[in-house]
């Protein structure tokens, strides 16, 4: 089934040397867990004291089962009518009041869940590691309806205009009717040998739907029938062995005005037209694969080594780099109010300013390490942690 071969992500520092890469073979036999340590992974920075300039405060704090079970999955909550929807690795899904914390309902589907929820416009979608995508109701999480899909799905699913957007591991897009799971329409690309484990989400734009693949292809395709409007290979593999070319698209794109920025390990980060894909500016010295977040004028994200950064969106020049969080395996960044916020693999919250990215304030809402990105709703924050630790947070 699997004709993909998943890399090890070593703390975040993912360039190996031969004698690694033959360790990796030899015990290559399925989906490696990416967030294995290993003894000659570059150790993450120890956190230091400093004066904080803000005080973090817990509103909730809940746990939702099992959470993602110690896998690298995109579990990441949903928010939608009052309410956040987060789900665990076994199965369960649950309903929370955004103002406190309280379950709405709570529903057990049994199921590997392995992506999602993503939110509909009446369903709830989630994709499984069996190959199956998920539809709940979303007033009391009742099951809709199941669809069989070709292969595992690692992208949480998205809908629009009756239309719900599955992307599976094997290169596969596919449109299903959000009411009824019925197939629509499917789109293919070929996958490399080597890839990291995960896919990027699909993003809707209006009538679009914007994708990357692990090839460092982007593609457009009409929402309504899957028909391609542009593809663009924004990034070309380069190197002679496998490891050297791999250029995995598998940060989430951000698009802002009618461009796409988007982030690719060993790739560069790069900004490209809505239009017609064609090139804006390309960072080529920049990897990444944790997603980014973006305000009026400025992007910020974590590299692959987890040191952040600021690049103006104009054409991408640094505005300012952070390294005091280095090799710490950082989620994507979320902007709150006047900083970003971001998780790292021993379950602290950073708040970091977003003029110049000093250390604001942090605080530990778990021992697990935080892999979604958190969530920004009415000035208050919401984290997600592997271990299932749902919290909603405020700053000043």
């Amino acid at each position: 089934m699997w004709l993909r071969v998943f890399v090890l992500i070593l703390l975040g520092s993912m360039l190996y040397g031969c004698e690694t890469m033959e360790a990796v073979s030899d015990s290559l036999g399925g989906i490696m867990d990416p967030l294995l340590e290993t003894d000659n992974a570059e150790p993450p920075n120890e956190l230091t004291e400093y004066v904080a300039e803000l005080e973090p405060q817990v509103l909730w704090k809940e746990t939702i089962g099992v959470g993602n079970d110690g896998m690298n999955l995109k579990l990441a909550p949903a928010v939608t009518a009052g309410k956040i929807i987060a789900a665990d690795r076994e199965g369960l899904v649950q309903a929370r009041t955004l103002s406190n914390g309280e379950l709405a309902w709570e529903s057990d589907t049994e199921k590997p869940i392995s992506a999602g929820p993503g939110i509909g416009q009446r369903a709830l979608l989630l994709g499984t590691s069996d190959a199956e995508v998920i539809a709940l109701n979303l007033e009391d999480g009742s099951m809709l309806w199941t669809q069989q899909v070709s292969s595992e799905v690692l992208a949480t699913p998205r809908a629009q205009n009756n239309v719900a957007v599955i992307h599976s591991v094997d290169g596969r897009l596919i449109g299903l009717e959000e009411s009824t799971g019925t197939h629509l329409w499917s789109y293919e690309r070929s996958v490399p040998p080597l890839s990291l484990r995960g896919t990027a989400n699909p993003v809707i734009e209006g009538d679009h739907v914007i994708e990357g693949y692990a090839s460092g292809k982007l593609v457009s395709l009409r929402l309504g029938d899957g028909k391609v409007e542009w593809e663009s290979n924004v990034v070309m593999a380069e190197g002679r062995s496998e490891l050297e070319r791999l250029v995995d698209l598998d940060a989430d794109p951000l698009i802002s005005d009618g461009v796409i920025y988007l982030a690719s390990f060993q790739g560069g980060v790069f900004a490209v037209s809505v239009s017609d894909g064609q090139m804006i500016w390309w960072r080529r010295d920049l990897s990444a694969y944790a997603g980014l977040a973006g305000d009026w004028s400025y992007l910020y994200l974590s590299d692959d080594s987890s040191d952040v950064w600021a690049l103006e969106q104009r054409n991408g020049a640094t505005l300012w780099k952070q390294t005091d969080l280095h090799q710490r395996r950082l989620s994507a960044p979320a902007i709150y109010k006047n900083s970003i916020v971001i998780g790292d693999f021993e379950g602290y919250l950073h708040w970091l300013s977003q003029v110049d990215g000093r250390q604001l304030g942090r605080v530990q809402i778990s021992d697990s390490p935080i892999v979604a990105k958190p969530l920004v709703v009415d000035d208050v924050l919401y984290v997600y942690a592997m271990d299932g630790t749902l919290a909603a947070l405020v700053s000043d």
